[in-house]
């Protein structure tokens, strides 16, 4: 499988605030792809054939097609069954504090799911499939994707915002990357760990422990691809110390915890799969 940008190159990523965005197209043989765990929801709105998940992060979901998908955050892959036809759409990457926002939902209440838009969001699956169907082109579609997003965070304004807490705890696991302990955490916002943890359920769908846990991955494996695109030598224990892995061990059992596979084996799938950069991945997510 390979997946090429609009007119047979890479889009490049957008961005509505913090909201980032890839536009992408998916072609070659039937196959099947990870959608692999990040700190960012993902909602990808297809444009022609529908996304098709085999798998989901949770196992009790069953297999279902999808014209625009929101997944929530996790901790294993979704699989992503392509059927050899040609696919294109675009991939949008949520801050999980911008889901009340944008979807009128804590992110806790998508966590570890895929869903449908219009189930969680119905108005703005509908604009977002209309304007970008409508659409002539990718600079037409950008430009719409823009407008709509921009449009949908002014008017959420209202809802009820994240605890400032919550808030500052997520700033710090990302400006870490992953490094800061949850104990850390709770004593730098003033709340007990308990407390902490609720928030972070209800607002972000993962403990604050698996955040970093995820965040630690996103980065490590954003590293490792990179590395094997430049045509680099894979030095995976030095990888593991740059990304706050213990040592080579711990890094290759969180990606067979996180990924389903050893690092040298997603750097060959995704060899095949060539993708857009550097687009967030969640469930659901194409490339």
């Amino acid at each position: 499988m390979a997946a090429e940008g609009p007119d047979g190159g890479q889009h490049p990523v957008g961005h509505v605030g913090p909201v980032g965005y890839v536009g992408y197209r998916t072609v070659g043989p039937p196959g099947v792809h990870r959608g692999l765990p990040s700190p960012a929801l993902t909602l990808v709105v297809a444009l022609d054939e529908p996304l098709v998940l085999a798998a989901h992060p949770d196992p009790r979901q069953p297999p279902d097609r999808y014209d625009a998908l929101v997944g929530g955050l996790h901790t294993t892959p979704a699989l992503i069954h392509h059927e050899g036809r040609p696919q294109s759409g675009v991939q949008l990457a949520l801050p999980p504090l911008l889901a009340r926002t944008l979807l009128g939902v804590p992110a806790g209440d998508l966590a570890g799911l895929d869903a449908h838009l219009a189930d969680v969001a119905a108005p703005l699956a509908a604009r977002l499939r209309d304007r970008l169907l409508d659409a002539p082109g990718w600079t037409a579609r950008r430009a719409a994707l823009d407008d709509v997003l921009r449009r949908a965070l002014a008017a959420g304004q209202d809802r009820p915002a994240v605890p400032a807490e919550v808030a500052r705890a997520c700033h710090l696991v990302a400006r870490s990357r992953g490094r800061a302990s949850a104990a850390a955490l709770a004593r730098d916002v003033g709340w007990s760990p308990r407390r902490l943890l609720t928030a972070f359920r209800r607002d972000v769908g993962l403990s604050p422990k698996e955040l970093a846990r995820v965040t630690r991955f996103h980065h490590a494996r954003r590293h490792l691809l990179a590395t094997a695109a430049a045509g680099r030598p894979l030095d995976l224990a030095r990888l593991a110390a740059g990304t706050g892995h213990y040592d080579q061990a711990h890094l290759a059992r969180e990606f067979r915890a996180l990924a389903g596979c050893p690092p040298s084996q997603l750097v060959a799938e995704e060899r095949r799969f060539v993708q857009a950069p550097p687009a967030h991945h969640g469930a659901g997510s194409p490339a």
